[in-house]
């Protein structure tokens, strides 16, 4: 074989070998980029912490509360209430009875009163009340009108309790709605139990 045959041979030879090699790269950057791509694809399936802890029921600590006064805490995603009641919004109570809607909150009352919560102040202990903040008519958030007395858009026997700032529907310190208004139901009370005397746990109610 002439030394001009063994060159070309040993070109071609170089030349495959350089295109496998940049096959094989290719290939391979192509199944990592592939891979890579692939990876935010694949997570958008896995459950975020917050996704998994919607559902799950919040452990509060309600040894700060003091009477006349309200905290919120958020549970699916939703603004729940805890008010502690005074003596004198309780006895407020029974004022207003004949002027609510549903005063025995008997309207959809496995949805929205759990059956430990069918009594007046709509509790398990009278003075901690607890609800999910969330108007029954387009879910606007009502706001605290605590302070009775006339004020604008409330009677002027107000025995406190909450107002709809979107549509004036008015809520006593139990959370039941007021007659004649946009409003159709009573606030929701969630499902909750006391752990201890400052430990309350909503979304859970096994021990009730």
């Amino acid at each position: 074989m002439s030394d001009t045959a063994v060159a070309s041979d040993t070109g071609n030879r170089q030349i495959d070998t350089s295109k496998r090699t940049w096959l094989i790269a290719s290939s391979c950057t192509g199944a990592i980029g592939g891979a890579a791509a692939l990876i935010p694809f694949v997570s958008t399936f896995q459950p975020s912490e917050r996704a998994k802890a919607a559902g799950a029921a919040v452990e509060v600590d309600i040894s700060a509360l003091k009477p006349g006064e309200k905290m919120t805490v958020e549970w699916r995603g939703k603004p729940v209430w805890i008010v502690k009641r005074t003596p004198e919004q309780l006895a407020g109570l029974s004022k207003v009875d004949t002027q609510l809607a549903d005063p025995k909150s008997l309207r959809k009352a496995d949805d929205l009163t759990p059956a430990y919560a069918r009594n007046e102040g709509r509790s398990i202990k009278p003075e901690i009340f607890i609800a999910v903040g969330i108007c029954s008519h387009l879910g606007c958030s009502p706001s605290d009108k605590f302070q009775t007395g006339a004020q604008a858009s409330l009677p002027d026997d107000w025995q406190g309790g909450f107002l709809c700032p979107c549509h004036g529907s008015t809520f006593d310190m139990a959370g039941r709605v007021f007659k004649n208004k946009p409003a159709p139901d009573n606030l929701e009370v969630p499902p909750h139990m006391f752990m201890s005397d400052s430990r309350l746990l909503i979304g859970e109610d096994k021990k009730a």
